[in-house]
């Protein structure tokens, strides 16, 4: 009659024995880290003393450029952190700073060109239907899906987010709680305080809305943004609320006004007038990282936040093209370019104050002085910056990206696919092209606007400077790249240019 209870008994006991011997793994609690994304304009990959060029092993080459500029904070922040070599964005503002904050490219969202505030940029035979008007209020954005889970978003410096009159002009109705100094316009009237940014003198049409207290006074742009910024994180510290800081420099875009803080630095660097502010331009935006960095560590914030530190596009440092070659040699091109010069850009990650003990950074760990060469896209930041937050995506939502998280501590990502595509059907400095990238390989096809299309290729592995067509000598590999873009345009309902009442395709060659 006491046969059950003892064996309920016996069952009971040997429960609890394996539960304590087997605990579950513990989940790391931690606070919501701060995110910081230091986006520069027009900053291409060799416009910098960091040396992103590397040889056919990965290891760092220094060119005549980096000798040139004057970065030190850069420097600093790939030694504590992860550099990658080998990073792309769109050759064009606008486009980049849409697939930055929906994580889709150009080819999806259809912001395709530069968005000009005044009316409609398609171009002679671009596209009619092309998102002209850009970001709106119904925009799955990141700002807003870090808004909506508990984040204080900062959105300071160049906006470009839609014409004016347009809900995208505003970047508070893109989810940023504050926004200061953002709107259409994509450049400065002027950097200087003096000047007003642009309202007292200089370009009105592009002056910096929302600096009045600085108007009259001698301070450059950029360490007008700095300060804001820095004021506008002591407050989201003051809120107790983890805070999402877009710091978007309007440098180095033009006018290439000299910032008289550096300025003398290059006056015997043998370069131009033009090109020496260009390079003061260039130290002040390091200035401000520097700045920002140290102003984040004085808050005793800096174990808790991350920065991610990119360029938008090609560097359009006033260098000389000789060959196609000039402000990104030894890569080929420059902004607006098909080639590598447009399209490859600076990208830095780290802790701000790194601590292998810190709970967060054992979440998300990023490399000491690592060198990341597998790719990495602008369209990635966005599922990247998600993740470090533990934010979810709104359900069906359509990214074209990758997280980054497993690339920050110099790993391979085996999960993710090493594509990009730039398409541009419009007319610039390159014009109707798309280019795609797919691991070793990159074609660039131009559309037939006035003749037959033409068709680039390189193997950038063995090429990266893109110096040899490969086309014509490799029929088989031209065939397999243009079906597989084909695909990719397809899927993602692209436009293409058009002629008359036609829209033009790709016109695949036959093996």
């Amino acid at each position: 009659m006491f046969a059950r209870p003892i064996y309920l008994l016996i069952l009971l006991l040997l429960i609890f024995t394996n539960s304590n011997a087997n605990p579950p793994a513990k989940k790391i609690k931690t606070t919501p880290p701060n995110i910081i994304i230091f986006l520069v304009d027009d900053m291409g990959l060799m416009d910098t003393s960091l040396p992103f060029a590397v040889d056919g092993n990965g290891n760092a080459i220094v060119h005549p450029l980096n000798q040139f500029y004057r970065t030190p904070n850069m420097e600093m922040l790939a030694t504590q952190g992860t550099k990658f070599t080998n990073f792309y964005a769109h050759s064009v503002c606008s486009p980049t700073r849409t697939s930055l904050m929906t994580g889709q490219n150009s080819a999806r969202h259809k912001v395709t060109n530069w968005i000009k505030s005044e009316e409609n940029n398609k171009t002679p035979f671009g596209p009619k239907e092309w998102n002209w008007k850009g970001l709106d209020k119904e925009n799955v954005t990141l700002p807003r899906v870090l808004q909506a889970n508990g984040y204080k978003t900062i959105h300071v410096g160049k906006a470009h987010f839609g014409p004016y009159g347009s809900e995208g002009e505003d970047p508070i109705n893109l989810g940023f709680d504050v926004n200061i100094a953002g709107s259409s316009i994509g450049q400065p009237g002027s950097y200087y305080g003096m000047e007003g940014f642009g309202h007292i003198a200089g370009n009105k049409a592009r002056a910096v809305p929302g600096l009045e207290k600085y108007h009259n006074k001698d301070i450059f742009l950029t360490e007008a943004l700095t300060l804001e910024a820095n004021a506008a994180i002591s407050k989201a510290k003051e809120e107790k609320k983890p805070f999402f800081l877009y710091m978007s420099h309007y440098a180095l875009h033009a006018p290439f006004n000299p910032d008289p803080r550096f300025i003398d630095n290059y006056k015997d660097a043998g370069m131009n007038e033009r090109t020496q502010a260009y390079a003061s331009l260039v130290e002040g935006m390091d200035k401000s990282l520097g700045d920002l960095i140290e102003h984040v560590k004085k808050l005793g914030l800096g174990e808790n936040t991350i920065i991610l530190f990119m360029g938008d596009n090609g560097s359009d440092a006033p260098i000389k093209l000789i060959d196609n070659y000039g402000s990104s040699t030894p890569f080929k091109g420059k902004k607006g370019k098909h080639w590598d010069g447009g399209m490859r850009v600076p990208f830095i990650t780290s802790w701000v104050t790194p601590n292998q003990k810190n709970k967060g950074q054992r979440k998300i760990p990023i490399g000491s002085n690592a060198t990341q060469n597998q790719i990495g896209t602008v369209i990635d930041v966005f599922s990247t910056v998600c993740e470090i937050s533990s934010t979810e995506m709104p359900e069906q939502y359509i990214t074209d990206g990758f997280s980054l998280t497993t690339q920050f501590n110099g790993k391979e990502n085996k999960k993710r696919t090493n594509e990009f595509i730039n398409h541009f059907p419009h007319k610039h400095r390159s014009s109707y092209f798309t280019s795609f990238i797919d691991n070793d390989w990159k074609i660039i096809y131009h559309y037939q606007i006035k003749k037959a299309p033409k068709y680039e290729l390189y193997n950038i592995t063995n090429d990266p400077f893109e110096t040899t067509n490969l086309a014509a000598d490799n029929p088989l590999k031209l065939n397999e790249m243009m079906v597989k873009l084909e695909i990719e345009l397809t899927q993602m309902e692209a436009l293409y240019p058009e002629k008359g009442e036609e829209m033009l395709r790709l016109i695949i060659p036959q093996q």
